[in-house]
């Protein structure tokens, strides 16, 4: 009789991934890096368990999007006061941080539930092509 796998924590093994942004459209950059950070590209993969890799995102300011997402896409913060709704752009988003853009779509395709703040802290995000973790040999994500 045979028995479904079920990875433990300590059977865990990561691996660190680079991408470009500019290689592809925000939605699927985004769908991607969810799929690494979550750890469903492994054969390892378990639901409870977080398995997922470490990402690396360079050249966050030349995101591209398709549509009029630059002026129609908006994001918004409360300060949680009477009248504190602030309203951005994709484009004042970029040009203030462009790791805001990245982290918030991958942030909306990834479960809502625990380990959401784990997988979200394995994702490194560049504004420029260089980076901080060269030693780590990151494999690049064609």
């Amino acid at each position: 009789m045979k028995k479904t796998y079920s990875q433990k924590t300590s059977e865990i093994s990561r691996e660190w991934w680079i991408i470009d942004a500019s290689t592809m459209p925000l939605g699927k950059l985004a769908v991607v890096i969810a799929d690494k950070l979550m750890g469903k590209s492994k054969v390892t993969y378990t639901t409870h368990i977080d398995n997922g890799d470490y990402v690396v995102v360079i050249n966050a300011k030349n995101l591209k999007v398709t549509g009029n997402k630059v002026t129609d896409k908006h994001y918004y913060r409360h300060s949680s006061f009477p009248g504190g709704l602030k309203d951005f752009t994709l484009a004042e988003i970029i040009e203030r941080n462009p790791a805001i853009a990245i982290e918030q779509a991958v942030k909306g395709m990834l479960p809502k539930n625990k380990l959401q703040a784990d997988r979200l802290a394995r994702l490194r995000v560049f504004a420029g092509a260089e980076h901080a973790h060269t030693a780590q040999q990151p494999k690049e994500i064609k």
